[in-house]
């Protein structure tokens, strides 16, 4: 769930700077020491993070359009970094369903990220995906998704390190001028998914074309192509299929970057509890734990990340706060060319 471009890294700079500046000498040590993780968090790379949960993974597999056999609206919000007031946040917002005239699953995404009032990314999006009966048992879903992304910026509040001088005072103006010019892409993302039995798993490939936010071509500025696996399970503890544990597995890829993930769901049909541990080629790792209740067509739920090992050598620290609601607005009857997935909660 990690994500490590360095495209938003040169605003965040500005962002901490901002806040070293109306710090004591004791926080902007520490805000110092953060500063060193944000290349390897989920704020400062390609896009809203999903986390190890299926509540936004349709941004990075549209093959999942429709696949859990209900017609979800889903709201999610993120806060990075909690209680040290760097102002990082993201919101989700999508639904989808399966429709028997387009033979597969149709949805649409809204996304914001605000990262510390000074970059602004807005997503929206659609995608599609085709449900195909392989076998007896055996059903593969294909996808494919377009999106338009918004980035802006304001520097209206940021304080650059030119503007700081030996006594602590601001020298204005900076010597470095900045554009806040913004910019909007196109980008595209392809998947495919299959449920067999009690397993289901998918792979997918998003920013296939590779687009940039940079008006100068740098390579730091470009969304990098990164491909998403993932796999999970539903085993049944009791006779009664009252108690369930769901299995799961996750790893992102990229040129620069590799990360993985594997944990389990325990689940009742009304209550879960979650815990995942991730790693990446930075040599963190994270623990996240969550839980979720249900009430027929109303499931609200949370989750918690937490750095247990840093690359950097740092003590733990909290990472991500997320909480989110989906609404289940129709159950969609079951066919021979359809068969639900059971997403783990």
């Amino acid at each position: 769930m990690k994500n490590s471009s360095g495209g938003r890294n040169y605003y965040l700079r500005r962002v901490l700077f901002n806040k070293w500046y109306s710090s004591s000498v004791c926080k902007l040590f520490f805000a110092a020491i953060v500063f060193a993780l944000i290349i390897y968090t989920p704020v400062s790379g390609q896009g809203t993070a999903t986390g190890t949960g299926y509540q936004m993974t349709m941004m990075n597999n549209p093959s999942l359009s429709g696949s859990d056999g209900t017609g979800s609206l889903r709201l999610s919000y993120l806060n990075f970094f909690p209680g040290n007031s760097y102002n990082l946040h993201s919101v989700y917002l999508s639904y989808d369903s399966y429709f028997q005239l387009l033979h597969g699953g149709a949805a649409f995404f809204l996304s914001d990220d605000y990262l510390g009032g000074i970059v602004n990314d807005m997503r929206a999006g659609v995608s599609y995906s085709y449900f195909l009966r392989a076998g007896d048992d055996l059903y593969i879903n294909a996808g494919l998704s377009g999106s338009v992304i918004r980035r802006g910026y304001n520097f209206s509040g940021a304080i650059l390190p030119d503007q700081i001088d030996p006594l602590g005072s601001i020298s204005v103006p900076s010597s470095e001028v900045l554009s806040s010019q913004g910019k909007t892409l196109f980008d595209l993302g392809a998947g495919f998914s299959f449920i067999s039995g009690k397993i289901s798993g998918g792979i997918s490939v998003v920013h296939l074309s590779e687009p940039s936010f940079s008006v100068t071509g740098l390579s730091e500025e470009r969304l990098k192509r990164t491909v998403f696996v993932h796999l999970t399970g539903d085993l049944l503890l009791t006779r009664d299929k009252s108690l369930r544990i769901r299995p799961l597995f996750f790893s992102e890829l990229r040129k620069d970057y590799y990360s993985g993930a594997a944990g389990a769901s325990l689940e009742t049909e009304n209550l879960s509890f979650n815990a995942v541990i991730t790693g990446d080629n930075s040599q963190n790792v994270n623990i996240q734990s969550g839980f979720s209740i249900g009430t027929g067509k109303l499931t609200i739920y949370y989750n918690y990340v937490f750095n247990v090992v840093s690359g950097n050598s740092l003590m733990p620290f909290s990472l991500l706060h997320q909480v989110g609601l989906a609404f289940s607005l129709k159950h969609v009857e079951k066919r021979n060319g359809f068969r639900a997935i059971n997403f783990p909660k």
